[in-house]
């Protein structure tokens, strides 16, 4: 039996709590009032989904439609403004005060119980194989034309991995890894509410993303995480492939697909985070004025 929206919010908490979460506590997580909170209670129960406040049987098979199953980090362009830099490292495997980058995504992955992670390489890709130290379920995937085309082609290369599946750029720093969460409900892509952006980010309409533009006011700035429902990613392979079929395809943003050539197929909500839970380094200067031992 599907579960409501409002249902799923609330079972999921419960779920990863792995303990008593009282009204309250569930309030301030989904941000509904306490007296809904209250209502959606006591219907799950019914339901047998919870019992003493925790989670039963009966509710976990509930929500494990809505389980992530795999993660896809994109890894395989050179990142060019990152130069001097990303000419003997790969973006995703730079060090921010000794962490490797893609590190605090992958390990967020892992602590969000996700099974599954690929990795879509191509620039310096024999240097990825250091990952297997700490993560050695880590599975590749090469991109042999990450020169070529855009990142569209490694979506491309994973399109049998997209139901239920997390698709990350590994250039983002996590500082806040709960961003990473097991369970979602719909298709989505993290975004930062913003007055006004000179980066790529989402007009709403409706309640869903309408357009992905270059620059915009009273926007979401896009961050490059997105979750792909098990409909949306039968219609994604699809409409994907056949936009990279095209001369101009071959140079879009695999985003393209849902947000400009074919939006029509796609209801795709923004999730929303807050600034300071994820950083995007894009240049070389951006680079140093976080990690000072880069300034030598």
């Amino acid at each position: 039996m599907k579960l409501t929206r409002e249902e799923f919010d609330i079972l999921s908490e419960i779920a990863v709590s792995k303990k008593k979460t009282g009204i309250k506590v569930l309030a301030a997580k989904t941000k509904y009032p306490s007296e809904k909170v209250n209502d959606i209670l006591k219907k799950i129960s019914r339901k047998k989904y919870i019992e003493d406040s925790r989670i039963t049987k009966a509710g976990l098979d509930a929500l494990e439609p809505y389980r992530v199953k795999r993660a896809i980090f994109i890894a395989a362009g050179f990142g060019s403004r990152m130069v001097p830099i990303t000419l003997n490292t790969p973006k995703p495997l730079v060090r921010i005060k000794g962490t490797r980058i893609i590190d605090t995504l992958l390990d967020a992955c892992i602590k969000a119980e996700i099974e599954e992670i690929y990795i879509v390489r191509g620039h310096l890709w024999e240097q990825f194989d250091q990952l297997l130290y700490k993560y050695p379920m880590i599975k590749f995937i090469e991109n042999p034309k990450y020169s070529k085309a855009n990142n569209i082609f490694s979506v491309i290369l994973a399109s049998k991995l997209l139901k239920n599946t997390y698709i990350l750029e590994a250039d983002l720093f996590a500082s806040n890894p709960a961003i990473i969460t097991k369970y979602q409900y719909s298709s989505n892509f993290l975004g930062i509410k913003v007055d006004k952006s000179d980066d790529w980010c989402f007009t709403m309409k409706d309640g869903y993303i309408d357009r992905m533009c270059d620059g915009g006011e009273n926007c979401y700035q896009e961050v490059g995480i997105a979750y792909i429902s098990p409909k949306d990613s039968k219609q994604l392979v699809k409409d994907i492939k056949e936009l990279f079929r095209t001369d101009e395809g071959k140079k879009r943003l695999w985003e393209y697909t849902l947000f400009n050539e074919y939006k029509e197929h796609y209801r795709i909500e923004v999730r929303e985070c807050e600034k300071e839970d994820i950083i995007e380094i894009d240049t070389f200067n951006e680079l140093k004025a976080l990690d000072e031992s880069y300034n030598v």
